[in-house]
């Protein structure tokens, strides 16, 4: 009877009463005290609306039965297939969608379909590898910003490998609570290279200087990364940093030096515990010995630069007997450490060092910038702090704070008008 009935109405009804009608009858089929058979021909009517040539009349059942674990799962799993306007609702909400159906609505939706499921409340690691290895920027950028997607540490890299020139993407990743250091890496090297690509282009820097600038930046991006987890004692987190940045080809002497002139001594024991190959248990102990041949053997185990090796030694002397920078999860260069290196190079063959002490002085060159920002920071941050802000009274008259400063605007334009 019900089916009968609804079909001849819907017949001479217009597009917007069919999706009234529709709406109700699936609201009906939730929600009614509806018997068997009047059941049964509910969801027979609401299944022949699925050929609806309007859209609205789809979307209203797809409205009614997206977050309903009772709805019926044939129709849920026709609408989750339909254009994206209309399988949105039920992409987003339906408990009945599997993982199964969410990849494959994923692999063949558009970036609205795709954003709508990376948006679901929970998503699997499964769903999101798959959003992450398929979907447009803006469902890529949905996913990011979804703290309940599961999304494994190989995806988010996938994101930055697909989408990492895109500043939206970045920006919504970086959001992410518990972000990894290797993807925080790969995040660091798709800005810098991003920012690179601008100013060749306008030419403002020679290609050479700006490949020059950007690595340099990038050391020190991954100087602090790892001075984070040192802070949070993680030495698994530095380890696994060390492991992707020699995947990548970014583990270089360079940061090394970086990395002990910042008086952050986890990052290079993570890279001499990677390079050599040795156990940590066995490696650390001879990183520490920096007077030692313990010290020189691990240091060739590692292949780095046999002329380098007193510059090395010369940082870990002065982070031994010096105190500044040397705290845990330190990431500022110190000029005082620098200093020493240089001391201790400048006896050595210009052939050989020239290249070194020319690093040596950019560093030294950074950290003095570094020193005169923080000193003009405090220098003028008193005034800035101290400029007044004003507060009505309410009579009239206003007070400054901090400064407390009660002005009398009636007195002010008596005196104007004198």
């Amino acid at each position: 009877m019900i089916l009968r009935k609804f079909m001849q109405w819907a017949a001479t009804a217009s597009s917007s009463e069919r999706a009234e009608g529709a709406g109700s009858l699936a609201r009906a089929y939730l929600h009614a005290d509806l018997s068997p058979q009047d059941r049964r021909e509910a969801e027979l009517a609401l299944t022949s609306l699925l050929d609806d040539p309007a859209a609205c009349v789809r979307k209203a059942i797809a409205e009614r039965f997206a977050s309903a674990a009772e709805a019926p799962p044939a129709i849920v799993v026709a609408l989750a297939n339909d254009q994206s306007d209309v399988a949105a609702p039920v992409l987003g909400r339906s408990p009945l969608l599997g993982d199964g159906e969410l990849i494959d609505c994923a692999a063949i939706g558009d970036a609205f379909a795709q954003a709508a499921i990376a948006l679901r409340k929970e998503l699997s690691p499964a769903v999101a590898a798959a959003i992450a290895e398929v979907a447009a920027r803006e469902a890529l950028i949905a996913l990011a910003v979804n703290p309940g997607a599961d999304i494994p540490e190989f995806s988010l890299r996938r994101m930055v490998e697909r989408f990492g020139a895109d500043g939206e993407l970045r920006e919504a990743m970086l959001s992410r609570a518990g972000l990894p250091p290797s993807v925080r890496a790969d995040l660091v090297s798709a800005t810098a290279a991003a920012l690179s690509k601008f100013v060749v282009g306008r030419d403002w820097l020679s290609p050479e200087r700006a490949d020059r600038a950007v690595r340099e930046a990038c050391d020190k991006a991954h100087v602090l990364i790892a001075a984070d987890a040192e802070r949070a004692s993680d030495w698994r987190a530095a380890r696994e940093l060390v492991r992707h940045l020699r995947v990548c080809g970014r583990l270089t002497p360079s940061l090394a030096l970086r990395a002990l002139l910042s008086g952050n001594l986890c990052l290079f024991e993570a890279l001499l515990v990677e390079l050599s190959g040795l156990p940590a248990k066995k490696a650390v102990p001879l990183a520490r010995d920096w007077r030692g041949a313990g010290f020189s053997a691990i240091y060739a185990a590692a292949g780095l630069p046999a002329k380098l090796l007193p510059a090395f030694r010369a940082a870990l002397s002065a982070r031994h007997e010096l105190t500044v920078s040397t705290e845990a999860g330190a990431a500022r260069l110190s000029r005082a450490m620098i200093e020493r290196v240089l001391t201790a190079c400048e006896g050595g063959d210009p052939r050989e060092l020239g290249s070194l002490m020319a690093l040596l002085r950019r560093f030294d060159a950074e950290a003095a910038r570094e020193e005169a920002r923080e000193a003009a920071e405090q220098l003028f941050a008193p005034e800035i702090v101290s400029r007044p802000v004003f507060a009505a009274l309410g009579d009239g008259r206003f007070v400054s704070s901090p400064r407390v400063i009660v002005i009398d605007l009636e007195a002010i334009e008596a005196e104007l008008a004198a």
